[in-house]
């Protein structure tokens, strides 16, 4: 019997990047990327007879599965293809036939550019990999009849499970949104496409709002769900992949990036994500011009992630002034609002 599922999730923009402490925070912006997986113990089209058989090392109990990303014929599709091997392998009930699957992500987001595409790609992919599989999916605010700290609007602290002693092979229906994203991340590690393992992304990504983690034991600090602001987005044309980021040059950016976590757990996340983005910059060799344009004009600014898109937080028309600024230069802008619910079945 075929099995379908579909899911989407949103894009994040950077507050404080990981890489100098490990300590990270990002929020959630209204772009997304979409997921459907089909899943099947026949194989679901002559492509998947030629893939190799299941690898036992990694967990996977598919012999097959294939991805795809819309408009990116060339892309690699090893992380999605990876998110579904997980889910099944970890999350499939006994007894339940599956050889074969395929998924198909459709994103809003360029790749490459700052904008958290992979962290939205594998929550995608898990959560309607969870779909196709019928496991049901518990809102973070309560898994097994706890309540988790954590999700209610303002900021306030979490581990976002609900849960206690269970290890990332443990997970049991249903699972929690944050037990989802973990598993993303897991995937997202096994095939190097993070440096730093980009739970603060996933987090905001899964969870909406904003997040600030220590990724070094995937652990949620604070969730915000009430940051709602207005967001402008500058991508140039180049792009720039976090695992080729120069992780020792970011690590003399500590001092700074500690004095950022401190605001951004206080909730100071506009100056917070400023003084982010000047020290990144530097570290990693872009200009600040962008963010000296819009400075007059919004509440905050930074360069996201490892670059190279701009993102911007603030009113709608002080935006749309920075947006003409910014419409000058070469590569795309676009305006868009905060998500505070994050990723979803569709």
């Amino acid at each position: 019997m075929e099995r379908r599922g579909r899911a989407r999730a949103p894009a994040a923009g950077t507050i404080l990047n990981a890489l100098a402490t490990g300590t990270g925070a990002a929020f959630a912006i209204g772009r997304y990327t979409k997921a459907t997986v089909e899943l099947s113990a026949e194989p679901l089209d002559s492509g998947t007879e030629d893939r190799p058989e299941s690898n036992e090392s990694n967990g996977s109990s598919t012999s097959a599965v294939t991805g795809e990303i819309a408009n990116a014929p060339d892309a690699d599709t090893r992380l999605i293809e990876r998110c579904v091997e997980l889910v099944v392998a970890e999350l499939a009930s006994p007894g339940t036939e599956i050889e074969y699957g395929r998924i198909e992500t459709d994103s809003e987001v360029a790749m490459a550019a700052g904008l958290k595409s992979s962290s939205a790609a594998a929550n995608a992919a898990v959560l309607a990999t969870l779909d196709a599989l019928d496991v049901p999916i518990a809102d973070s605010r309560a898994a097994n009849g706890q309540e988790a700290i954590g999700t209610t609007e303002g900021t306030t602290s979490a581990d976002g499970t609900g849960r206690t002693g269970m290890t990332e092979h443990e997970i049991e229906p249903p699972v929690t949104r944050i037990e989802a994203c973990r598993l993303g991340v897991r995937a997202a590690r096994q095939v190097g496409v993070t440096v730093t393992g980009a739970f603060d992304d996933a987090t905001a990504s899964m969870l909406g709002g904003v997040t600030v983690t220590d990724n070094s034991e995937d652990r949620l600090l604070t969730h915000n769900t009430g940051f709602g602001r207005d967001v402008l987005v500058w991508t140039p044309p180049e792009r720039a992949y976090s695992a080729a980021a120069d992780v020792d040059r970011c690590r003399r950016v500590a001092p700074v990036a500690e004095v950022v976590a401190d605001r951004a757990l206080a909730g100071e996340y506009e100056r917070a994500m400023t003084t982010n983005g000047f020290a990144y910059c530097g570290a990693l060799g872009y200009s600040a011009e962008p963010m000296i344009e819009a400075l007059a004009e919004v509440r905050g600014v930074s360069l996201s992630g490892t670059g190279p898109s701009v993102v911007a937080v603030g009113d709608r028309a002080p935006l749309e002034r920075v947006n003409e600024d910014w419409s000058n230069r070469e590569g795309k802008t676009w305006l868009t609002r905060t998500d505070t619910s994050g990723a979803g079945v569709t």
